[in-house]
Formats: structure tokens, C-alpha cells, sequence
């Protein structure tokens, strides 16, 4: 993919470690998205109500909100119908019934870590419908 692929998007990635967030934001800036970035649900919060985001990726397990907590808020935040934001999990370990209730819930995908650089393109390109 060229590094102006994905120029058009602003990705929003909300990840409490720092090394991957600083990775996820690096790689998705690179082929050319507009990358925000969270350090936990809180913050990703605001970004997605600050910006007009057209992807979220989230890790499930952080403080203050999880991803779970993060998907209902945005979810209520778009109450009124429209479009919502396609949302992608990450997770370092997911149970058969956990990715059950993940894709039951409003998950658009769900990237079990580590997850290589192809996987995570090839996800974020189907969420983006790129």
C-alpha cells in the first residue's frame, strides 16, 4: 500500500501501553492515516466526540473505561441512528465465548495479540471497507 492509502482516514487507536500504542500510531501514520491517539477509554472517549473519526481500535483490557465500556459510550453517542464509527478489538487472550460476546456486541473485528502488521491492515482496510 502506498503511503498516501490510507491519507483520507483519521483512525483513532486507544491502547494503555505505551510501546504499542506508540507502534499502532506509527505504522497507521505511515501509510498515511491521520492517527489519534488514547492512553485508555477515557481519553478515547473525547477523541471520538473532538474528531469525526472513521475507525477506532481499542485494546479490551484498560483502566478507567475497557473497550467494552468504550463501545457502548460511543454507540450512545450516535443514539440517533446515524452511521456509527466501526470499532476493532485487541486483546491478548479471548475465550471462544468472549469473541462470541465481542462480535455480539457491535465489535466490527477482533485482533488477538501479538497480531502482525498484515493482519492489522487487512482489518483495518475491511473496517474502512477500503
Amino acid at each position: 500500500m502506498s503511503p498516501h492509502g490510507l491519507s483520507h482516514y483519521t483512525i483513532i487507536v486507544v491502547e494503555d501501553h505505551d510501546d504499542a500504542r506508540t507502534y499502532l500510531g506509527m505504522f497507521l501514520s505511515r501509510l498515511g492515516a491521520n492517527v489519534i491517539l488514547a492512553k485508555d477509554g477515557v481519553e478515547g472517549l473525547e477523541a471520538v466526540k473532538n474528531n469525526d473519526p472513521h475507525l477506532v481500535i481499542t485494546d479490551l483490557q484498560m483502566p478507567r473505561i475497557d473497550g467494552f465500556g468504550l463501545l457502548k459510550e460511543i454507540r450512545a453517542l450516535n443514539a440517533d441512528g446515524k452511521d456509527c464509527v466501526p470499532i476493532i478489538a485487541m486483546t491478548a487472550f479471548i475465550t471462544r465465548a468472549a469473541r462470541a460476546r465481542l462480535f455480539h456486541s457491535g465489535f466490527r473485528a477482533c485482533l488477538e495479540k501479538p497480531f502482525t502488521a498484515e493482519r492489522l491492515l487487512a482489518e483495518v482496510l475491511a473496517a474502512l471497507g477500503a
